[in-house]
């Protein structure tokens, strides 16, 4: 299980590829380029056989851990397995080899797909208006906001403060403070909703919005959900929605019914398309009729037959991103809509809803549940009568890599001490979720009778406990042979 670096590997002379020979005029470097541009010292790059370089990328593979090899009982985002007949769509030649700029009429499959699409999802968010045109959550939320700012303007308020929950994703105060708003907290009560009262005290003339998750990053359904929509608008606010929990409530709810004016979805959460490892994402913005001249340009519209880009928005935002979407990912999205439809869409909701409370309940003997009630997809739990023993969450998660699995996210939400999240999602079975619950007893039962080789852990990995704090504090950037 150890590989060494690629850079330990090289010696001088060996090539994997041999370049042709040059056949047009060539000058040197030097002629080409300013002085104070040219290279000082010979590139230190790696010298290794085609061979030598496939078996070292391919070992470096087998060591990844992804959702097709193992589960993730991971809270917060959603890891769930992805149709492979999602990825076939995606890579069909009709759609990998389109050009952004090419003329309309040619590429009226691509557009008639990102129109039922934005449609598919505007009907399950209970939206007037959807655009593709985010890259991801966060750039959704981002461009949620300048649309409510936009809207704002437009009726001549200057509204500048965003109330955000305590239990929050970190990104939702961020991008309010990057749209330019002022950030206030508002509190969770002991049932983990947000506390009324305590929003009725934020709440006034100078509300812009509520970002909410709902179900909330505890994985709780807002109860006063109805209350909350009527406190923020009866003062001129708006409700914006964090749909990183939509995998909860599609064809049960949805944002519009619970009052919600702006919504943004995670498609590489949501709807099934590859989620981290740095690929690409996906974060529609859907709108109430009174917002959608406000949506970025271009969207997506039919006119009787043809479909084209439309521009005439004068009071758009405008781009909020090169060219029109992230094409792939809503393919892939799209793919995964039209198999599961209505029906499937509704019982992937009920399943993960299902699973997530059957392994609360399968742990609740063995870890604090903070907020003893029905979860929706994902619950919160912490250890207890562990302090003693200097055992803290992160022991337990870097044990858990020992027994195969990927640890669940920790110390998030940060209202609930030593806590982790736990989201299993629809597509596990029984068994599996059984043999996870046995194994997390079983380390739980390590932490009290052998608590050093817990926090010693992980024992069986190919590198061990890293020092993070230091690796975060003095990052190494550079590999150097000295």
């Amino acid at each position: 299980m150890t590989e060494p670096l690629i850079f330990e590997l090289s010696r001088p002379g060996r090539e994997g590829i041999q370049l042709p020979d040059n056949d047009v005029p060539a000058k040197a470097v030097n002629e080409l380029l300013p002085a104070d541009m040219l290279r000082q010292q010979e590139l230190q790059l790696p010298e290794t056989s085609e061979l030598d370089t496939v078996r070292h990328f391919t070992r470096l593979s087998r060591m990844n851990y992804g959702v097709d090899v193992g589960f993730y009982p991971l809270g917060s985002c959603t890891m769930k397995y992805n149709p492979k007949i999602c990825e076939d769509a995606a890579n069909l030649p009709g759609f990998t080899r389109l050009h952004p700029y090419q003329p309309e009429e040619t590429v009226q499959g691509a557009l008639e797909l990102m129109y039922q699409t934005q449609n598919y999802l505007a009907e399950i968010t209970g939206m007037d208006a959807m655009s593709l045109q985010p890259a991801a959550g966060a750039h959704g939320e981002l461009t949620g906001l300048l649309i409510i700012k936009a809207y704002l303007k437009s009726k001549g308020e200057k509204r500048n403060k965003v109330i955000v929950p305590d239990s929050a994703h970190g990104t939702n105060p961020a991008t309010a403070t990057l749209a330019g708003f002022d950030v206030v907290t508002v509190k969770s009560d002991l049932r983990g909703n947000v506390d009324v009262e305590a929003l009725r005290e934020e709440v006034d003339g100078n509300t812009a919005a509520l970002m909410l998750t709902n179900p909330n990053t505890l994985g709780l359904f807002e109860e006063n959900i109805v209350q909350i929509a009527e406190i923020v608008h009866d003062a001129g606010g708006l409700l914006y929605y964090d749909g990183a929990n939509m995998n909860a409530i599609m064809g049960i709810t949805s944002p519009g019914d619970m009052g919600f004016d702006v919504v943004h979805l995670n498609l590489h959460k949501t709807f099934s398309t590859p989620h981290g490892g740095g690929g690409p994402g996906s974060g529609p913005v859907g709108v109430k009729a009174e917002l959608e001249p406000f949506l970025p340009k271009p969207l997506v519209i039919r006119d009787k037959e043809f479909y084209k880009l439309y521009y005439d928005l004068p009071l758009s935002i405008g781009k909020m991103r090169s060219f029109y979407a992230s094409f792939g990912v809503v393919v892939k999205a799209y793919t995964y809509l039209i198999s599961q439809g209505v029906v499937g869409l509704k019982s992937v909701s009920e399943h993960a809803v299902l699973n997530a409370n059957y392994l609360m309940r399968r742990l609740a003997g063995h870890l604090n549940i903070p907020f003893d009630r029905t979860c929706m997809h994902e619950f919160v739990c912490n250890p207890r009568g562990l302090k003693e023993n200097g055992v803290r969450t992160l022991d337990l998660a870097k044990r858990m890599l020992d027994y195969g699995y990927h640890p669940p996210t920790i110390y998030f939400p940060l209202i609930v001490e030593e806590v982790m999240m736990m989201e299993p999602t629809e597509t596990e079975n029984k068994e599996t979720l059984d043999e996870f619950a046995d194994n997390v007893v079983k380390i739980l039962q390590e932490a009290v009778e052998d608590p050093e080789k817990v926090k010693a852990a992980p024992h069986d990995t190919p590198v061990g406990r890293l020092d993070e704090v230091t690796a975060a504090r003095n990052p190494v950037l550079r590999y150097s042979k000295k």
